[in-house]
């Protein structure tokens, strides 16, 4: 079973990555019930002649298992699996959907505090730090920007608090971004969103920076509706991946 080149149906579908594929073809292994709570998952090396993979792409996939909450790996034993169906994500400490219901709490007026407060030296930080994200074609060194701009954003603001709390989520920022440029090719929505924020900074608008950030906060919501229930990306804002 080859799943190295696979494809999506349609010609204008974009084609996976091979760990996409592996993931999607392990995921619906679990969810069919061909793997329980309990059982482990064959060993790497067997997964890799079954499916003719390389083991970092192997690697990529289990990550992703492990991010979806599916399975756990445990050191010199194994993978095994800890949940028949995805639940909520979690990034380093946190569960997406804590993670985002606090970030609407935090972020959305943040954002209008930073169109009222920002200095010309703030904007100008921001605006390079985008242009480096839209060149950037590393994943895990663009997710890393990625916060850096939420990070900045938070400062522009001019509350030292704020910028306290992104900085305590900032791993858990990076491994969600990360995430979601792997599983759903968030990049570019994410590089757009971020300059529609910047937009509404530049003009001073407290009430555009809000609706900015409140709107990027919902891509991200939607992106991972659609990673973790598929189809469903168009649900309701409110209440995050756990509905």
């Amino acid at each position: 079973m080859n799943l190295s080149d696979s494809q999506t149906a349609g010609p204008l579908a974009p084609r996976p990555t091979a760990a996409e594929a592996v993931l999607g073809h392990l995921r619906a292994a679990i969810e069919r019930g061909e793997y329980t709570v309990g059982d482990k998952l064959p060993s790497e090396a067997e997964l890799c002649r079954t499916l003719e993979v390389s083991r970092p792409v192997l690697r990529e996939a289990l990550r992703a298992l492990q991010t979806m909450g599916l399975t756990v790996s445990r050191t010199g034993r194994g993978t095994f699996v800890v949940a028949c169906s995805v639940q909520d994500p979690t990034f380093g400490d946190y569960a997406a959907g804590d993670l985002l219901e606090a970030r609407r709490h935090v972020e959305v007026p943040v954002a209008g505090y930073a169109a009222l407060r920002r200095t010309p030296e703030h904007l100008d930080e921001l605006s390079r730090l985008l242009d480096r994200m839209e060149r950037e074609t590393d994943t895990a060194a663009w997710a890393a920007l990625d916060t850096l701009f939420h990070l900045n954003v938070a400062e522009a603001a001019q509350n030292p608090v704020f910028r306290r709390i992104i900085e305590e989520i900032r791993d858990a920022l990076a491994r969600q971004s990360a995430f979601l440029d792997e599983r759903g090719g968030r990049r570019a929505h994410s590089d757009r969103e971020h300059r529609a924020i910047l937009a509404a900074l530049a003009d001073g608008s407290e009430h555009d920076a809000r609706k900015a950030m409140s709107h990027h906060l919902d891509r991200v919501q939607a992106a991972l509706t659609d990673i973790v229930r598929p189809g469903r990306a168009d649900a309701p804002a409110e209440g995050g991946p756990r509905t």
